[in-house]
């Protein structure tokens, strides 16, 4: 965010010993997941002693059963904390009592703005959807959204459909490893993939653009769930629209209130992106700048700038976006460069 305080993110699908590398500089402000932060303290990998501030961003579902053990082991250990913040876009759960909350104050930010959402229905005659949901990508075109299905299995069915229909997209669920759910989001960043086919996974706490559209290929159990699919859309103050894929037979939970219907208009399968995403084995770590990539392209690579895409830097690598079209002369140029004092390899994700 370009605060100037050094931040370090922990979680799962990452070795303890990048997470102890990259502490081994105290940051000013530490991300990461319940397990593996809870794994960091009983280790005793950093001080708690000056940790005054603890935010549980989307509280509801890291309270609940399943992450509440390691809430609570958390909370025990950080005994200089001064100040809780706890955020999210629903509140399903009481804030058990280890979380210590003294005269709590909340603050509703609903209330501040406009909803630009719009919530549609497509119809499809069939009960199996597929045919709609091609039917209804081609209709939106251009565009970025995410898909939801409920489960991993129906994400590969959706997406070999997809695929045979010259859609192109990323996939995003629990059964991916990190580093390729990491990759599938850099790619959507960059404009190679205009459209994830995701799970719930994704209905909250990623970071990705703002998007225009989601669609529901399968809806979900709960009206906090659908909420939250919702809000990937209509961020702040931009308009976005939620399409429920229904069956003409199928009925419609109580939550959704009758939905405006939308009529398919016949159009173009959407255009490829121009894009592909290039990955370099430097980063941070080495030293390297966004600066330092850009110059390579330009100078090495005889870019011209509008031939750059987005920059994505890591602790250890980088994302690249580049036109498809001059990838084969482009890679020669870069790969076994050096950046700084580190040889790199330039190769496509």
């Amino acid at each position: 965010m370009g605060t100037g305080y050094k931040t370090n993110a922990v979680y799962g699908g990452r070795t303890g010993s990048r997470d102890k590398s990259d502490l081994k500089h105290r940051p000013a402000i530490l991300i990461g997941t319940p397990g593996r932060i809870a794994d960091h303290l009983r280790k005793q990998t950093f001080s708690t002693e000056k940790l005054t501030t603890l935010v549980l961003d989307e509280f509801d579902k890291s309270l609940e059963v399943g992450f509440e053990a390691d809430m609570a082991e958390i909370m025990a250990a950080l005994p200089k904390l001064r100040k809780k913040i706890l955020t999210s876009a629903s509140q399903r759960v009481q804030v058990p009592g280890f979380v210590r909350l003294r005269n709590p104050t909340s603050i509703n930010y609903l209330e501040d703005g406009i909803p630009q959402l719009k919530v549609k229905t497509i119809i499809s005659p069939e009960k199996d959807k597929l045919n709609t949901l091609v039917a209804a990508l081609r209709h939106l075109g251009n565009q970025p959204g995410i898909v939801f299905c409920n489960f991993r299995e129906s994400i590969q069915r959706v997406s070999d459909f997809l695929f045979d229909n010259k859609i192109n997209h990323g996939c995003f669920h629990g059964e991916m490893e990190q580093r390729d759910r990491e990759r599938t989001l850099i790619k959507f960043r960059n404009g190679t993939h205009q459209l994830i086919i995701a799970t719930d996974l994704a209905a909250r706490g990623i970071d990705i653009p703002e998007i225009k559209f989601i669609i529901h290929f399968h809806l979900p159990a709960k009206s906090h769930e659908f909420m939250h699919r919702n809000g990937r859309t209509a961020r702040m103050n931009s308009e976005g629209t939620a399409y429920v894929l229904k069956w003409e037979h199928e009925a419609l939970p109580a939550f959704i209130n009758d939905p405006e219907v939308e009529v398919i208009k016949q159009g173009a399968t959407p255009a490829a992106s121009l894009w592909t995403t290039l990955y370099i084995t430097g980063g941070r770590r080495d030293k390297i700048s966004k600066g330092d990539i850009a110059g390579l392209f330009f100078k090495q690579g005889n870019l011209r700038k509008d031939q750059l895409g987005a920059i994505e830097l890591k602790q250890d690598c980088a994302f690249v976006a580049v036109p498809q079209s001059i990838v084969e002369k482009l890679i020669p140029l870069v790969n076994n460069s050096k950046l700084k004092t580190k040889k790199v390899r330039v190769t496509v994700i």
